[in-house]
Protein backbone atom coordinates (compact mmCIF):
# COMPACT_ATOMS: atom_id res chain seq x y z
CA UNK A 1 0.00 0.00 0.00
CA UNK A 2 1.32 3.51 -1.24
CA UNK A 3 -0.63 5.85 0.80
CA UNK A 4 0.68 8.94 -0.55
CA UNK A 5 -0.18 7.21 -4.42
CA UNK A 6 -2.92 6.11 -3.67
CA UNK A 7 -2.01 2.48 -4.37
CA UNK A 8 -4.21 1.20 -1.91
CA UNK A 9 -3.87 -2.41 -3.24
CA UNK A 10 -1.15 -4.66 -2.29
CA UNK A 11 -2.43 -7.90 -4.46
CA UNK A 12 -5.52 -9.27 -5.81
CA UNK A 13 -6.23 -12.85 -4.79
CA UNK A 14 -8.50 -14.46 -6.50
CA UNK A 15 -11.64 -13.23 -8.91
CA UNK A 16 -14.13 -15.27 -9.74
CA UNK A 17 -15.77 -13.67 -13.34
CA UNK A 18 -18.92 -15.89 -13.36
CA UNK A 19 -19.43 -15.08 -9.40
CA UNK A 20 -18.49 -11.55 -9.93
CA UNK A 21 -16.37 -11.41 -7.16
CA UNK A 22 -12.62 -10.34 -6.13
CA UNK A 23 -10.26 -10.44 -3.40
CA UNK A 24 -7.85 -8.47 -2.89
CA UNK A 25 -5.05 -8.08 0.27
CA UNK A 26 -3.41 -5.12 1.19
CA UNK A 27 -0.69 -4.10 4.05
CA UNK A 28 -1.40 -0.64 6.06
CA UNK A 29 1.83 1.04 6.34
CA UNK A 30 3.46 1.17 9.79
CA UNK A 31 4.73 4.61 8.69
CA UNK A 32 2.89 7.16 6.24
CA UNK A 33 3.12 11.42 6.38
CA UNK A 34 -0.83 10.45 6.33
CA UNK A 35 -0.57 9.29 9.86
CA UNK A 36 1.14 12.42 11.20
CA UNK A 37 -2.01 14.50 10.94
CA UNK A 38 -4.57 11.43 11.48
CA UNK A 39 -3.79 11.48 14.19
CA UNK A 40 -0.55 12.94 16.16
CA UNK A 41 0.34 10.76 18.70
CA UNK A 42 -2.50 8.51 17.86
CA UNK A 43 -2.30 7.16 13.89
CA UNK A 44 -5.37 6.00 12.25
CA UNK A 45 -6.13 4.96 8.63
CA UNK A 46 -8.72 7.05 7.76
CA UNK A 47 -12.11 6.28 6.59
CA UNK A 48 -12.17 7.72 3.19
CA UNK A 49 -8.81 5.68 2.87
CA UNK A 50 -10.75 2.57 3.73
CA UNK A 51 -13.44 3.77 0.97
CA UNK A 52 -10.50 3.55 -1.74
CA UNK A 53 -9.64 0.39 -0.67
CA UNK A 54 -12.66 -0.79 -1.50
CA UNK A 55 -13.57 1.13 -4.15
CA UNK A 56 -10.26 0.15 -5.84
CA UNK A 57 -10.55 -3.63 -5.21
CA UNK A 58 -14.58 -3.32 -6.80
CA UNK A 59 -13.10 -0.90 -9.51
CA UNK A 60 -10.66 -3.78 -10.72
CA UNK A 61 -13.78 -6.36 -10.83
CA UNK A 62 -15.38 -4.08 -12.94
CA UNK A 63 -12.58 -4.11 -15.60
CA UNK A 64 -11.80 -6.86 -15.57
CA UNK A 65 -15.67 -7.87 -16.35
CA UNK A 66 -15.67 -5.09 -19.07
CA UNK A 67 -12.49 -6.38 -20.39
CA UNK A 68 -10.61 -2.72 -19.83
CA UNK A 69 -12.43 -1.60 -22.61
CA UNK A 70 -13.86 1.22 -20.15
CA UNK A 71 -12.56 2.92 -17.33
CA UNK A 72 -15.28 2.88 -13.89
CA UNK A 73 -14.93 6.25 -12.10
CA UNK A 74 -16.62 5.86 -9.03
CA UNK A 75 -19.35 8.24 -8.40
CA UNK A 76 -21.66 7.25 -5.29
CA UNK A 77 -20.74 5.61 -1.89
CA UNK A 78 -23.58 4.90 -0.10
CA UNK A 79 -24.18 3.32 3.20
CA UNK A 80 -20.61 3.34 4.44
CA UNK A 81 -19.85 1.91 7.66
CA UNK A 82 -16.65 1.68 9.32
CA UNK A 83 -17.02 -0.77 12.57
CA UNK A 84 -13.29 -0.43 14.45
CA UNK A 85 -10.19 1.27 13.94
CA UNK A 86 -7.44 0.57 11.81
CA UNK A 87 -4.00 0.77 12.86
CA UNK A 88 -0.66 1.21 11.02
CA UNK A 89 0.70 -2.12 10.03
CA UNK A 90 -2.74 -3.94 10.08
CA UNK A 91 -3.05 -6.67 7.23
CA UNK A 92 -6.02 -5.79 5.51
CA UNK A 93 -8.40 -8.07 3.09
CA UNK A 94 -11.02 -7.21 0.81
CA UNK A 95 -14.07 -8.46 -1.12
CA UNK A 96 -15.85 -6.26 -4.09
CA UNK A 97 -18.83 -7.61 -5.61
CA UNK A 98 -20.80 -6.46 -8.43
CA UNK A 99 -24.89 -6.00 -7.63
CA UNK A 100 -26.05 -4.21 -11.05
CA UNK A 101 -25.06 -3.17 -14.67
CA UNK A 102 -26.69 -0.65 -16.73
CA UNK A 103 -27.03 2.22 -18.63
CA UNK A 104 -23.37 3.21 -18.49
CA UNK A 105 -23.14 2.50 -14.86
CA UNK A 106 -22.15 -0.53 -12.48
CA UNK A 107 -23.51 -1.06 -8.57
CA UNK A 108 -21.05 -3.20 -6.32
CA UNK A 109 -20.79 -3.54 -2.77
CA UNK A 110 -17.56 -3.74 -0.60
CA UNK A 111 -16.24 -5.20 2.53
CA UNK A 112 -12.99 -4.94 4.51
CA UNK A 113 -12.01 -7.49 7.14
CA UNK A 114 -9.07 -7.42 9.57
CA UNK A 115 -7.75 -11.01 10.40
CA UNK A 116 -11.35 -12.08 9.83
CA UNK A 117 -13.69 -9.03 11.36
CA UNK A 118 -15.58 -7.05 9.33
CA UNK A 119 -13.70 -3.18 9.66
CA UNK A 120 -15.46 -1.54 7.23
CA UNK A 121 -18.74 -1.77 3.98
CA UNK A 122 -20.22 0.20 1.44
CA UNK A 123 -22.04 0.20 -1.98
CA UNK A 124 -20.39 2.04 -4.42
CA UNK A 125 -21.07 3.63 -8.37
CA UNK A 126 -19.39 3.80 -10.70
CA UNK A 127 -19.94 5.04 -14.14
CA UNK A 128 -18.17 3.74 -17.23
CA UNK A 129 -16.03 6.17 -19.13
CA UNK A 130 -13.30 6.15 -21.73
CA UNK A 131 -9.91 5.86 -20.94
CA UNK A 132 -8.50 9.41 -22.00
CA UNK A 133 -5.64 8.22 -23.92
CA UNK A 134 -4.10 5.12 -24.69
CA UNK A 135 -0.87 6.18 -22.53
CA UNK A 136 -3.60 6.21 -19.88
CA UNK A 137 -4.83 2.74 -20.38
CA UNK A 138 -1.31 1.49 -20.47
CA UNK A 139 -0.31 2.71 -17.44
CA UNK A 140 -3.85 0.88 -16.11
CA UNK A 141 -2.86 -2.31 -17.86
CA UNK A 142 0.46 -1.75 -16.06
CA UNK A 143 -0.56 -1.57 -12.87
CA UNK A 144 -3.31 -4.03 -12.65
CA UNK A 145 -0.69 -6.75 -14.09
CA UNK A 146 1.80 -5.93 -11.07
CA UNK A 147 -1.03 -6.18 -8.33
CA UNK A 148 -2.10 -9.87 -9.84
CA UNK A 149 -5.26 -8.51 -11.84
CA UNK A 150 -5.83 -10.74 -14.76
CA UNK A 151 -5.22 -8.82 -18.01
CA UNK A 152 -5.91 -11.08 -21.24
CA UNK A 153 -4.14 -9.64 -24.18
CA UNK A 154 -7.36 -9.39 -25.99
CA UNK A 155 -8.39 -6.37 -23.84
CA UNK A 156 -4.17 -4.97 -25.08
Amino acid sequence: MRLEYFQMIDRIVDVNVDERVIRSVCAVPNESTVFEGHFPSYPLMPGVLLTECMAQTTGWLVSVLCGFTTMPILVGVKEAKFRTFVLPGDNLEFEGKVVHEGSGFVVGSAVGRRDGKVVCEASLTYRMVAYPNPDFRKAVWDWAERIGVPVKESAK
